[in-house]
């Protein structure tokens, strides 16, 4: 079973979601970079589940500790382990689910493919894996503030069932982002949407919905041209994600409608910097980051566990119904967006030092 991404920043995530605990041993980032528990914490809790009345209840502060990897306040370019304790797991919550395949979620197909499952909250399948990313996202976030300071990723909600965000992605500020529970671009939208949550929460039903990403400050050369394209690993990476169904990058599926004359990125020089006048190509082209904005966007499919009767079969193969029991988000956009934010600094940082080292220069 794979539980490693990444090629020369690499992260290794652990744990179950009502096991001991969840972690990461993150390998590969550089020594001297200052890291504390304190730096990692405020991405931490940006994740957590009971943040706010439109997530989970459950009610984990999410507090990490580093284990190795750090000395004196710094890196020492050894591996960096970081684990989370789960304190409020509730695994007879989910007795239900032992025999039970919940409808859209990992069970059956875990159980088919492994002969064995951890029952409990989805186990290894549960989006409380994506503690170790975040942290590792983190780590990278830091080693960017030292080698690559203008680099920066804002992320946010951009649509949630059926309302779309209307800001330009350029203009969204990640101050305006995580002053509202929805980490949605436009705070005067923000109420309508936290109560359309809340009505759907009501119903026993949940929502899904888009996340937006835009990458600012991203020096021009990372990725490669042919199987490791930037876009295709950022793909991959964002594909991971629990509940992930969708992603796209610049113009994405809308580009479609377009002719190539309207569609292309015109070049233009700006002091000594060549830049595009259009942003279609999401600031990569030929699979190589060009200095643009690089904006992308990931698809989520409502929560699968809700809370009315759904029919399903169970491990013997007959047909039973299933209320959901235990804690879940009506929406998962909300706590998504470190997710992805986390997954993209992944990426960026394995790119970073993959070119760092294969040209023998540091990118500013």
């Amino acid at each position: 079973m794979a539980n490693t991404f990444g090629h020369l920043y690499r992260v290794t995530t652990w744990g179950e979601s009502h096991g001991g605990g969840v972690g990461a041993v993150v390998d590969g980032c550089p020594p001297r970079i200052p890291l504390a528990e304190k730096d990692l914490q405020p991405d931490l809790d940006r994740r957590r589940p009971g943040q706010s009345k439109i997530v989970t209840p459950r009610n984990e502060a999410d507090r990490c500790e580093i284990l190795s990897g750090v000395f004196g306040g710094k890196t020492l370019g050894t591996p960096i382990s970081v684990w989370v304790r789960n304190q409020d797991a509730r695994p007879e919550a989910y007795r239900e689910m032992e025999t039970m395949f919940r409808p859209s979620h990992a069970d059956y197909t875990y159980q088919a493919k492994y002969g064995i499952r951890n029952w409990q909250g989805g186990g290894r399948t549960s989006a409380r894996e994506t503690i170790g990313r975040v942290i590792g996202g983190s780590i990278a976030k830091r080693m960017f503030g030292q080698l690559v300071p203008r680099l920066s990723v804002t992320t946010f909600v951009r649509q949630v069932g059926s309302v779309v965000a209307r800001m330009e992605a350029g203009r969204v500020e990640r101050s305006e982002v995580e002053a509202n529970p929805v980490r949605w671009p436009d705070a005067k939208e923000a109420a309508q949407v936290v109560r359309l949550i809340e009505r759907v929460r009501s119903e026993g039903d949940s929502l899904g919905g888009v996340v937006e990403c835009v990458v600012r400050g991203c020096p021009v050369g990372l990725g490669e041209p042919v199987f490791d394209r930037l876009e295709a690993d950022l793909a991959k990476g964002m594909m991971s994600l629990p509940a992930s169904k969708g992603f796209e990058i610049g113009s994405g599926f809308s580009g479609v409608r377009m002719r190539g004359s309207e569609h292309n990125d015109e070049f233009f020089v700006q002091g000594k910097k060549v830049r595009t006048r259009t942003n279609r190509s999401g600031g990569v082209q030929g699979g190589i980051s060009n200095g643009e904005e690089i904006v992308f966007r990931v698809a989520f499919k409502p929560v699968a566990t809700i809370s009315r009767s759904q029919k399903t079969v169970n491990s013997k193969g007959k047909a039973v119904e299933l209320r959901a029991r235990g804690r879940h988000d009506p929406c998962v956009l909300p706590r998504a967006v470190p997710m992805v934010e986390a997954m993209a600094f992944l990426v960026l940082a394995d790119h970073y030092l993959r070119d760092r080292a294969q040209m023998g220069l540091s990118r500013k």
